[in-house]
């Protein structure tokens, strides 16, 4: 079987196809150093955990430990394909210094103890805050990463049985955008889109989505289209030369916090040119008069002046849109996170409504997700919204979870939606929210203006819970340390952006005495002693399929409906789509092929708010606005950045993911082939502004905004002139050279710099719209940034080596099929 260096080259080989024909199937697969085939004792079925994409894999095992993986063939994600964190990220879970045991702090240090004492330290500050200031002193902040039974528990013990408002998860910080996004054109959450209208389309757009680095298998497939006959048209639009730019047939590079002008423009055009498909407009939407007033404040040379690109391309990429007749479109963090993020993505969806591109194949938008289980997060009810996309502002919505749960709905906070994570670590920070639960997250890398984080999470009156697989920069600041079970050692299910559910066996134990976070979640509510309103234990669940088959119970009759899934259903096979139920027995690839929405006013998930204030509507100007329940076209006027560059802060800085890592490198900084492939952090830097500023590739600078600096070697590459570029990745400490104290390096988390600031509508934080400075340190001596070159900052010059591998980081791959 051929095999690949899958660092060098991370899609791997092309299987070329057309449109309309099914993609080839292709099996990638990576055993450890030394095991062979006939040497792995069992395959266990399971999905991949390091992005959104959700690609299906087996897990290889031999002695009770995990040695490598295998691409699952007959899945519609992948079709057997990994990407390189697939591949070779399942080392993370054999890594030497896992958590095995509880933590208490004890005088000021952090010692182990058991189980016991460590739930006993919990359940007695839990109960000592509910008695001395009720259900609002405490706080949960979850993750993408957990299981959809441990994020449904979750919902149900915070909301129902303690009865708190203050619960998210770090999906705010990166698909929040996405949820409210979907909200405000279709009445609720639930990607219209699907992966296979890859397989269709004629034009793809993709807007602030590197889709080659944070959905590489996806990513692959879209190669695939490219290298096949009749290949799609490609509208690329970032400021960054990424590997989707470099495919592109356009390219558009607004700058930061512009995109909502330039999705103006190009709705101007598709307006002027009357490229609108008005019998669907007529039929299925409302809104349509407002938007064709607003646009017409935004012609090509206006937006050309506002974001800095050519008012020709303008032109050119409403054309491609309007000649589309088979159009799919992808959103993700370049448009998510930034001060006008909702309103330009509401702006994709209005492409589409207007252009009647939903419902058919090749023919969808997807607001992407950028965890592997956001979806599920947001379904549940653990990250803002209300279990199984109900409307918080709806009463009937409430008694109808309350009876599902068998709770009064009194118990269940309704009046006022969940308090976002920003604003929750604003209560902490006052004093109001005293105990904070954070599980499989790490926010004193991930969340902005760090020093500020870094304070609150260490303030003597939080109380902090942290429960992960690895001693992490927050864990350092808890007051208790629970150990996690990981990916692989556990069960549970996780539906991907593309609302493709798939199950995850248990493949191994965790090692000592961690548990899977359901059981942690379980224990809670046992000792809490919560119970529901006939006196019978709350949950009523205790382990992960009768965790599922509630969490069903929950699902039915709403957009996300699983009931005629079961465990059984999603093994062997293909994952399913939902809404899978008596009327779906397979599932369900595209949403609204009939032009029908959940937008009623007794259905929807959110009554919407203003895209530019982000003041709530009521019950009663939304039935007066759309009485029907069709899709509504949003307008909102541009807004300039709240933080713009000036004399002392000339550059706009933007931070995100590169494709080697994830996050902040909890599990990739762990394995071997992913950490040599990005060791470091770097900064991206123009040409024409290293010029100025007497930068070469690899010399030593310092990013600076108002709130923080980063020290990092400089990597010249092709960004937009006026645009610096650090991934955030990189912590305080990585596994081999934690515990310095003061000889750990301070200064190169990207999250010193980033603004306390976000979205009005769905409370992401700005991550794209920072100002900053830069400034030369030392020369390098000719040694490059530690930047790979095989993704966005591949560099501009020569002499820099390419991205290798090497021979662990080869990888099988067996092509069936083609054309």
């Amino acid at each position: 079987m051929p095999s690949r260096d899958r660092i060098a080259e991370p899609w791997g080989s092309r299987t070329p196809y057309g449109p309309g024909q099914e993609w080839p199937v292709r099996v990638d697969g990576h055993l450890a150093e030394g095991v062979t085939p006939d040497q792995v004792e069992r395959w266990v079925q399971s999905a991949t955990v390091l992005h959104s994409n959700g690609d299906a894999l087996d897990i290889a095992v031999r002695g009770d430990r995990v040695v490598g993986v295998r691409g699952r063939a007959a899945d519609r994600v992948n079709r057997g394909r990994l990407g390189p964190k697939d591949l070779f990220g399942w080392q993370a879970g054999n890594a030497e210094d896992r958590l095995k045991r509880p933590l208490v702090r004890r005088d000021g240090e952090l010692v182990e103890t058991d189980w016991d004492t460590a739930m006993g330290a919990v359940v007695r500050r839990s109960r000592e805050l509910l008695d001395e200031q009720g259900a609002g002193a405490l706080a949960f902040y979850t993750s993408g990463q957990l299981f959809l039974e441990e994020y449904y528990t979750l919902a149900a013990v915070a909301h129902g049985a303690i009865g708190t408002n203050h619960v998210d998860g770090n999906t705010r910080l990166c698909t929040a955008t996405a949820a409210e996004s979907l909200k405000e054109s279709f009445g609720s959450d639930g990607q219209p889109g699907s992966y296979a209208d890859v397989d269709h389309a004629d034009v793809i757009a993709l807007y602030g989505h590197n889709m080659a680095e944070t959905q590489t298998v996806l990513w692959s497939r879209v190669l695939d289209r490219l290298a096949g006959p009749r290949p799609p048209a490609l509208l690329c639009v970032d400021p960054r030369t990424t590997p989707v730019a470099r495919e592109a047939d356009l390219h558009l590079a607004p700058r930061p916090g512009t995109n909502l002008a330039l999705m103006n423009g190009i709705l101007h055009e598709l307006v002027r040119l009357d490229r609108v498909d008005h019998g669907y407009v007529d039929a299925h939407t409302v809104g349509y008069e407002e938007l064709v007033e607003r646009v017409a404040e935004y012609p090509p040379e206006y937006v050309a002046d506002v974001c800095g690109v050519p008012a020709g391309d303008v032109r050119e990429a409403a054309r491609m849109l309007g000649d589309a007749e088979r159009l799919l479109s992808t959103v993700l963090q370049g448009f998510y996170q930034s001060h006008q993020a909702t309103a330009a993505s509401v702006q994709v969806n209005n492409v589409h409504l207007i252009r009647g591109m939903l419902g058919r194949p090749g023919a969808g938008v997807l607001q992407m997700n950028g965890q592997p289980t956001a979806e599920n997060t947001r379904e549940c009810g653990a990250d803002g919204d209300l279990t199984g996309f109900r409307n918080w502002s709806n009463d009937a919505h409430v008694a109808d979870l309350a009876a599902v749960w068998n709770l009064d709905p009194a118990r269940i906070p309704h009046y006022a939606p969940p308090t976002h994570a920003m604003q929750i670590m604003r209560y902490a920070e006052k004093g109001s929210v005293r105990f904070l639960w954070v599980s499989a997250t790490n926010p004193a890398v991930s969340l902005p203006e760090l020093r500020r984080i870094r304070s609150l999470l260490a303030g003597q009156d939080l109380f902090l819970v942290v429960q992960d697989i690895f001693m992490t920069e927050t864990a350092e600041l808890a007051d208790v340390v629970l150990p996690a079970a990981t990916w692989g050692e556990k069960t549970g299910t996780l539906t991907n952006s593309d609302r493709t559910v798939h199950l995850s066996e248990k493949a191994v134990d965790p090692p000592g005495e961690a548990r899977p976070d359901l059981d942690v979640f379980l224990d809670y509510a046992r000792r809490m002693d919560f119970r529901d309103r006939d006196g019978e234990p709350f949950p009523q669940w205790h382990d992960p399929e009768s965790a599922f088959e509630a969490w069903k119970r929950a699902s039915a009759g709403r957009p996300c409906d699983y009931t005629g899934i079961t465990y059984a259903k999603l093994r062997g096979g293909s994952g399913v789509q939902w809404p899978c139920n008596a009327d779906n027995p397979d599932g369900t690839e595209r949403l609204y092929a009939d032009g029908r929405f959940w937008a009623a006013p007794d259905q929807c998930e959110s009554y919407g708010r203003d895209l530019v204030t982000g003041a709530p509507a009521d019950a009663t100007g939304y039935a007066a606005m759309n009485p029907s329940g069709r899709a509504v076209i949003r307008a909102a006027e541009y807004l300039e950045p709240h933080e713009a560059p000036d004399g002392q802060y000339p550059f706009s800085l933007v931070t995100g993911r590169t494709l080697y890592q994830f996050h902040t490198r909890t599990k990739t900084g762990r394995v071997p082939q992913l950490r040599r492939a990005a060791p470091e952090v770097w900064v991206e830097v123009a040409p024409s502004d290293a010029e100025d500023a007497g930068v070469r590739e690899g010399d030593l600078v310092e990013v600076v905004s108002p709130r923080g600096a980063v020290r990092a070697r400089a990597r010249i590459a092709g960004i937009r002139p006026g645009v610096l570029f650090v991934p955030f990745h990189y912590g305080y400490w990585d596994s081999e050279d934690r515990g310095g104290g003061e000889d750990v390096p301070k200064d190169r988390a990207a999250n010193e710099m980033t603004v306390t600031d976000w979205d009005p509508v769905s409370k992401q934080p700005l991550f794209k719209t920072s100002a900053a400075g830069l400034r030369l340190l030392e020369p390098g001596g000719g040694t490059p940034a530690p930047a790979p070159t095989t993704t966005a900052s591949r560099p501009v010059g020569e002499g820099v080596p390419e991205t290798r591998g090497g021979p662990g980081a080869m990888a099988e791959e067996r092509v069936e099929g083609g054309s």
